[in-house]
């Protein structure tokens, strides 16, 4: 695992780009690592821009503001085309085809091109698109052990929907298999 890992993700509002980010968070925390967790919002929730970004480092996070991330999960093409350009030179993104045209995606970055959306539909619900974003992230940047973020589901999703605990763990894992 690596010392130092920033990732912006960024998607619609109500495709659960929070969500990821707290789960990524919680399960860094729970590996040990120092972390920041930044949320940001477009004019509308459902519907508009949403991002986040999270750091997790072994040493104290000097700044959780990051201008050019290691890496990105981009569910939508409007967060493709404000993103993709600040990443770093020897970065990685993960891509949504699903939704993003791969004529948009920059062939000179390491990239998943993964069909998250068609991917959680055979899961059984479309919903699970970020989790298999996400688990496709960790294979891609080695960050955390799946594992670990599978585990933290327990402590992110609230005791109401304890159900989806596993269909969760599931996406993550189909993601993470894909990459």
């Amino acid at each position: 695992m690596p010392g130092y890992q920033d990732v912006i993700m960024a998607g619609f509002g109500g495709q659960g780009v929070m969500l990821i980010g707290n789960l990524l968070a919680q399960a860094g925390m729970e590996q040990g690592f120092n972390v920041t967790f930044i949320p940001v919002y477009g004019a509308e929730m459902r519907g508009g821009t949403a991002n986040c970004t999270v750091v997790l480092d072994n040493l104290p996070i000097g700044s959780p503001l990051v201008r050019e991330p290691l890496s990105t999960i981009v569910l939508n093409e409007p967060s493709l085309a404000k993103f993709q350009p600040r990443l770093c030179k020897n970065g990685a993104q993960i891509v949504n085809a699903s939704l993003i045209a791969e004529d948009l995606v920059d062939t000179a970055i390491r990239t998943v091109y993964i069909p998250a959306n068609d991917m959680a539909h055979k899961l059984g619900n479309v919903k699970l698109a970020n989790m298999v974003a996400l688990g496709a992230w960790l294979r891609a940047t080695e960050a955390l052990p799946l594992q670990a973020v599978q585990d933290a589901l327990r402590r992110v999703v609230s005791a109401r929907h304890a159900g989806l605990i596993p269909v969760n763990a599931a996406a993550l894992e189909a993601g993470y298999d894909f990459a």
